[in-house]
């Protein structure tokens, strides 16, 4: 796999600080049932690399203190051995759980009553669905994964998720199919709902419009393709300074397997730490009492992919989500 990061610390990108801390972000793993094109982690079934228990334990205690909305991410999150017992026990709490998830999890051995625990536990659910043609999220994800994607959101469905009087949130995430931006997000998304809907009866609550990140795995191929600077020159001469006020380092940290803390779930994977107080690197641990509030963010050149166009976060497009 070819390193971006070269390329990308030589592009400068605009300043900015962080807000009120709102969210948790916890990588517990880059393990996954899948190897898709774009991911960013680089994750796949042969990954080892896990949160233990003790670390959980100390993600627990700074949620009791800091934080009260935890976004569970890897991987697939759900192949830690600890998955369900940090959902259970900040959901004890009151805190708000997201969990990321490629919804052909479901289907694993050893998850076959996953789908009834997220219900159980009442977490809003950020599942990956790049298209709702069968061509498109297969050549992205793989050789029966949409069947399989079909199959999980039913389910989901039938268990409340997705319908607004139950309370059961159910939101899917677009990612492009290559190195372009992603369409208007309300346009996509009732396209999404209409065809979902009339060929298969599934229905959801919001679709995520999220930009490739030209790091790991993505990166990588378009460095092979030669399509590298052509992509970052495209983020680039499509960057607002409206968005940098809602981009989601200004109000989420990203902890990693160790323990770590970072800006964002993608300076994560390039080990781009999160600075504070003059530390090269800094673990929750040392977080506990203190705040990040008002500390710099580490910014280079993938950062354009978060404020290109109508802007790009965990939570999908940035523009449309302030109007």
């Amino acid at each position: 796999m070819r390193d971006t990061w070269p390329l990308l610390e030589r592009i400068p990108f605009p300043p900015i600080r962080r807000a009120k801390l709102k969210t948790l972000q916890v990588n517990v793993g880059y393990r996954c049932n899948q190897s898709c094109v774009h991911c960013h982690v680089a994750a796949g079934p042969h990954r080892t690399e896990e949160m233990d228990g003790a670390t959980v334990d100390l993600v627990l205690a700074y949620l009791e203190r800091h934080v009260r909305t935890l976004d569970v991410t890897g991987g697939a999150p759900e192949l830690n051995p600890h998955f369900r017992r940090l959902v259970r026990s900040a959901r004890d709490m009151g805190v708000h759980v997201m969990d990321r998830c490629n919804l052909t999890i479901l289907e694993q051995p050893g998850q076959e009553d996953l789908a009834e625990f997220l219900a159980e536990q009442q977490v809003e659910i950020v599942a990956s669905m790049p298209c709702y043609l069968a061509e498109n999220v297969e050549r992205q994800r793989g050789k029966g994964v949409f069947d399989a994607s079909i199959r999980a959101l039913r389910r989901l469905n039938a268990l409340g998720y997705g319908r607004e009087e139950t309370g059961l949130v159910l939101n899917l995430v677009y990612n492009p199919q290559g190195p372009t931006l992603p369409p208007a997000q309300d346009a996509l998304e009732a396209d999404y709902k209409r065809v979902l809907g009339a060929e298969y009866g599934i229905v959801f609550n919001r679709l995520f419009t999220l930009a490739n990140m030209p790091i790991q795995r993505f990166g990588s191929m378009l460095i092979s393709k030669g399509q590298f600077d052509e992509y970052l020159s495209l983020l680039r001469n499509a960057h607002l300074d409206a968005n940098l006020d809602g981009v989601m380092c200004r109000s989420l940290i990203s902890v990693d397997y160790r323990g770590y803390v970072y800006d964002c779930d993608f300076n994560q994977m390039l080990d781009l730490p999160l600075r504070h107080k003059g530390r090269a690197r800094v673990h929750l641990s040392e977080l506990m009492n203190e705040s990040v509030e008002g500390n710099p963010i580490s910014v280079a050149g993938h950062c354009y992919g978060c404020t290109a166009g109508q802007g790009s976060s965990c939570g999908g497009a940035l523009r449309q989500a302030a109007e």
